[in-house]
């Protein structure tokens, strides 16, 4: 059946589904009310509260929302945390959802205020190292497994303070992970594989795979060809050894003058430093050169080896005259020591040294740091 067009003048009717709702009341709905927006009770002045108090909400329910979302998105992931004291064992988390990533990474879990170290400075180090590896392969781990391999905070009979030569300790993450950072701090260095041990490694019982977590206390650092620094003391005794200064990294020129030694100690300041004086129990970090007062032969000395020398003072840690003559020794400075056999190696001497019984023994030591106890 056809529908005939609506004559000319006759009202429309709307379709039902071109109706919005607000154009659109069921019958019924407004009976004896009128087709007026009904009246409010709230007075203008209370209606503009309700809006303004609605408005309030809208704007913290937001911020609460946004707040949520943004902590959501930036709230840290897992990551290596260690705790303790700089200089006692560590506390060391790795979390198993943390994954080795194969990149290099160092952040100071302590930050020192001492000297910078740079390549050839010698860091004197506490340190613990660990296996870190993938549990399952390629970029489907989700887990990791570590293992603590070695701690110098537990070696036997105490804890030992090792000297690390930056830029020469075998392993290339330590090497750029140490360069830059003051003494007093505690690193952690995350390893990947090409910067840890390499074909060293397998005899701890690493793969080629596995990353290494390092956690290593700074504890001092001497500069590269460092020597005594301070006041210069004249020495005009013709019956004493001649020292002079020698070239940089080679220690000082020692001339043993043809006369009787000295039958009791002798402890002459060359150059007065301007650091702490040394004190019974603390680690000294020197450099020395040892003759003998007969020939004038060197018997010892630690510039050639590379690095310093690291002994206590006052505790018998070393021969007599040595605890005697650096007590109350500023750092900084360089001293002559003239020890007589009995504050030396005594009447037995040293052999392999090629020290008689009765030799008095010419030291010159430059006295360069401590190590904190």
């Amino acid at each position: 059946m056809k529908i005939k067009a609506p004559a000319a003048g006759a009202a429309k009717l709307p379709q039902a589904k071109n109706i919005r709702s607000p154009e659109f009341t069921p019958h019924g709905i407004s009976a004896g009310r009128g087709s007026g927006p009904r009246p409010s009770a709230l007075t203008a002045a209370q209606a503009k509260k309700r809006r303004q108090l609605t408005a309030v909400a809208v704007v913290v329910g937001l911020v609460a929302i946004a707040g949520a979302t943004t902590f959501y998105v930036t709230r840290p992931g897992p990551e290596i945390k260690v705790t303790g004291a700089l200089g006692t064992a560590p506390k060391v988390d790795i979390p198993k959802n943390l994954v080795p990533d194969n990149k290099f990474k160092v952040t100071e879990a302590i930050t020192g205020s001492g000297p910078k170290l740079a390549n050839g400075d010698i860091a004197y180090v506490k340190f613990a190292f660990y296996q870190w590896s993938k549990k399952g392969t390629g970029d489907k781990a989700k887990e990791s497994t570590s293992k603590k391999l070695n701690s110098s905070y537990e070696q036997q009979g105490g804890q030992q303070v090792m000297p690390m030569t930056v830029g020469n300790t075998q392993v290339k993450g330590l090497d750029k992970g140490l360069a830059g950072h003051p003494a007093g701090s505690r690193l952690v260095l995350q390893l990947p594989p090409a910067d840890g041990f390499g074909e060293q490694g397998s005899q701890m019982g690493l793969t080629n795979k596995d990353s290494v977590v390092f956690v290593v206390d700074i504890l001092a650092a001497i500069p590269k060809n460092a020597e005594a620094k301070g006041t210069e003391k004249k020495l005009d005794d013709k019956n004493l050894p001649k020292v002079e200064p020698g070239q940089p990294g080679k220690g000082p020129k020692v001339t043993v003058p043809k006369a009787d030694p000295p039958g009791k100690l002798e402890v002459r300041t060359l150059i007065e430093g301007s650091g702490p004086a040394l004190a019974k129990g603390d680690n000294a970090i020197v450099q020395y050169v040892g003759k003998l007062w007969r020939d004038g032969k060197t018997f010892d000395e630690s510039w050639s080896k590379g690095q310093p020398a690291s002994f206590p003072i006052g505790t018998g840690g070393t021969v007599p005259g040595f605890d005697k003559g650096l007590t109350g020794a500023k750092v900084g400075s360089r001293v002559l020591l003239i020890l007589p056999p009995k504050e030396g190696y005594g009447t037995k001497g040293n052999e392999q040294a090629g020290i008689k019984g009765t030799d008095t023994l010419v030291f010159v030591v430059d006295i360069l740091g401590t190590v904190p106890k």
